[in-house]
């Protein structure tokens, strides 16, 4: 299973396509000003959907909130019969009524008041816990390849921050309008009654201050509103990245570049939010403004009707009294017309998450996956992410046959882990085929395929717990016997007897309290224990020194005996034991076979290996005079770790990076990325555009 979890980079797995930043563009801001209200309004009509089963819940807090209000409204009506008519020295009898109405119309208030909000609370609350649910699973089956075109912290934002705005649909969105309407109208029918002029003249003002004037602040906060909740997700993502590669930042001397970034971003989600406050203060001056109008108006009417004879002075106050309360109905609208507006908005990101296209299809009658040994065929195999100009794999063939070792090579972005993830169903092949004993690999569901093909991907996530749970994650049926056997193979058993609190020692966030070389072995003990056919291996080594890669991979290699195992990987240690060896540039195998023979040639696996040996025995120090961290750093400078092959990732450029650093060499003079044209500036690409450096990204090379 797929886990969603924040990082330095893209939410997205190894080996699929770069991300594109999920925020609005200068484009997209003109195309949705283009957009009807009604064409906005439809994200947040699917999330009033998701709230039918709870009709009744609605209702009640519909009603509930009307009565609370009518009974505000009339509380200070009779309170100002009760103050009038005392004035004039009655029969007490001739005021009880109006006394236990008082009391009664007081208690009643709070009481319905509090079923209101318990009422409208209870469902919003219901419906974010189904939608948090729904986009977690929906990010469950677009993991990794589906979430390309979305950062961490912008997911993270969606599933936090976007989803509680949603609430105010149910809390201010529904229930309000509803209830100034009822009481509204109910209030300038009795002063309507009272006294016809009056009546009109509240009317008009409740409806100035209910429509137009919400009409107005929303309208006035439209943009800022739309904006905000993409502009809050490009802070929480620029936080996200800050945090989790502030070693990096560190280590680069990027630190105050990424703080003015987060800076920015943090200064135009505040002016936003200026702008909100600004059209919600407006909206609520002008409401005060149209109840103080229409509050004169109705007392000027009625003390003209006063004195005419028209009118007693009990029923004045009444009227004015009705006319100061009436609008509470409507006080709250205008702030509820602009924070919706911005639920509007929220919701349209929800949205866009669930409705994202799946990146496999799934067939309609999907076949078993047979139960014994698996024979994986790949012929002709292409695969081109979206965007991207070139193909990431080219007419690849492959044969994986039970018990066989197959190790894939070359150089970052060569189109390594797409080979992985066609084989995991992460992605779709443009053309070719993969068949599974016979059988096209899409003939099956993805999540059998991934039952019976599993493995260890390059960065794999330790959670913050103990490590018997991490372990289960894989197959939480395991008993101790079975975890005790997969630590073993692992060599991680010994280790673990060596704890005082043994398998229930907590490993910390992202594994941190433990060693690389633990992590790693942690991470292959729980590949091992979910017991794939095929056991898939990317970079099982990466991040450790050079004693810890070896010990690594020779207790790999003891592990996986007799299984089928692809491997992908930069370190060229101990693969004089796969059965075949593919080595792959730009897409296109451009050799293959035994170690023993690419080894004796001199092609690019023959170069790789000179390389490796060179930077294991020091290599050169110097090259014409100049420091090695002089042209590291100005390879750094050019911005190699965004070469000229698209969708190339971070980690393996700063892994290049590293052995031309030991080698005292620019990385293209060691063939491993592409050599420019003469004349070319190594920091552009062949299309003549720059690329930038990511210090965000993490590699080995560092410290």
């Amino acid at each position: 299973m797929s886990t969603l979890t924040p990082g330095t980079r893209s939410a997205v797995g190894q080996g699929v396509a770069p991300p594109a930043r999920a925020i609005e563009t200068a484009a997209d801001r003109g195309a949705g000003r283009a957009r009807s209200w009604g064409q906005e309004a439809r994200p947040l009509l699917r999330m009033m959907r998701l709230a039918r089963p709870m009709r009744a819940q609605l209702l009640l807090a519909v009603l509930a909130g009307a009565a609370a209000t009518a009974s505000g409204v009339a509380l200070l009506a009779v309170s100002g019969f009760l103050l009038a008519r005392a004035s004039q020295h009655p029969n007490i009898v001739a005021i009880s009524i109006a006394v236990v109405a008082v009391r009664a119309l007081g208690i009643s208030r709070g009481v319905l008041r509090y079923a209101e909000r318990l009422s409208s609370h209870d469902v919003a609350f219901r419906v974010l816990a189904d939608v948090r649910v729904a986009i977690y699973r929906r990010l469950e089956r677009l993991a990794p390849a589906g979430l390309a075109a979305f950062r961490s912290g912008d997911l993270l934002a969606r599933l936090i921050s976007d989803v509680d705005s949603v609430q105010d649909l149910f809390i201010r969105g529904l229930a309000p309008p509803v209830t100034a309407a009822i009481v509204g109208a109910a209030a300038a029918l009795a002063t309507a009654a009272i006294l016809a002029p009056a009546g009109l003249v509240l009317g008009a003002g409740l409806l100035l201050a209910g429509v137009a004037v919400p009409v107005l602040a929303a309208t006035t906060a439209r943009d800022a509103a739309r904006l905000s909740a993409p502009a809050r997700g490009d802070l929480g993502a620029a936080m996200i990245d800050m945090i989790g590669g502030a070693a990096d930042l560190h280590a680069f001397g990027a630190t105050e570049r990424v703080l003015a970034r987060a800076g920015q971003a943090d200064a135009e989600l505040t002016r936003l939010a200026r702008r909100m406050a600004n059209a919600a203060g407006l909206g609520a001056g002008l409401s005060c403004a149209a109840a103080g109008a229409a509050l004169w108006g109705v007392l000027l009417l009625g003390v003209a009707a006063t004195g005419s004879g028209a009118l007693a002075r009990v029923p004045l106050a009444v009227i004015t009294l009705t006319a100061l309360a009436a609008f509470e109905a409507v006080s709250s609208l205008p702030a509820a017309a602009v924070q919706l507006t911005q639920s509007r908005a929220a919701a349209g990101r929800v949205t866009d998450v669930l409705d994202a296209s799946d990146p496999v299809r799934e067939p309609a009658h999907p076949l078993s996956v047979p139960a014994g040994p698996l024979q994986i065929v790949m012929r002709g195999a292409s695969v081109r992410y979206e965007g991207a100009g070139r193909p990431a794999l080219a007419g690849v063939d492959l044969d994986l046959a039970p018990g066989r070792r197959i190790a894939v090579v070359g150089p970052a972005g060569a189109g390594k882990s797409t080979i992985a993830s066609v084989l995991l169903r992460f992605c779709e092949l443009e053309s070719g085929s993969v068949t599974l004993n016979g059988q096209d690999l899409a003939s099956f569901s993805a999540d059998a395929v991934r039952a019976r093909i599993g493995g260890c991907p390059q960065d794999p996530h330790i959670f913050d717990t103990t490590i018997r749970a991490n372990l289960l994650l894989a197959n939480p049926a395991a008993d101790e016997q079975d975890l005790a056997a997969a630590a073993d193979r692992a060599r991680l058993l010994g280790w673990i007897g060596s704890l005082p609190q043994g398998w229930d020692t907590q490993v910390g966030t992202h594994g941190a309290r433990v060693s690389g070389g633990q992590r790693q072995r942690i991470a292959f003990a729980r590949a091992l224990l979910a017991d794939p056919a095929v056991l898939i291996l990317d970079e099982p080594t990466a991040h450790l020194d050079a004693p810890s890669r070896k010990a690594l991979m020779a207790d790999l290699l003891a592990a996986t005996t007799g299984r089928s195992v692809l491997l992908i990987t930069h370190d060229l240690d101990g693969l004089d034991q796969f059965d075949e060896i593919v080595v792959l540039a730009r897409g296109h195998v451009v050799e293959r076979g035994t170690h023993t023979t690419l080894v004796r040639g001199e092609g690019a696996y023959q170069r790789m290996w000179r390389a490796q040996n060179a930077s294991a025995h020091g290599g050169p120090a110097r090259r014409e005079g100049r420091p090695v961290h002089r042209n590291l750093g100005r390879t750094i400078a050019r911005g190699w770790s965004e070469p000229f092959a698209n969708g190339l990732t971070g980690k393996d450029q700063q892994r290049d990076l590293h052995t031309a650093r030991l080698l005292g060499r620019e990385a293209h003079e060691l063939r491993l990325w592409p050599t420019p044209p003469d004349g070319a500036d190594p920091g552009q690409a062949h299309d003549g555009t720059r690329h930038q450096l990511r210090p965000a990204q993490p590699g080995p090379g560092h410290g």
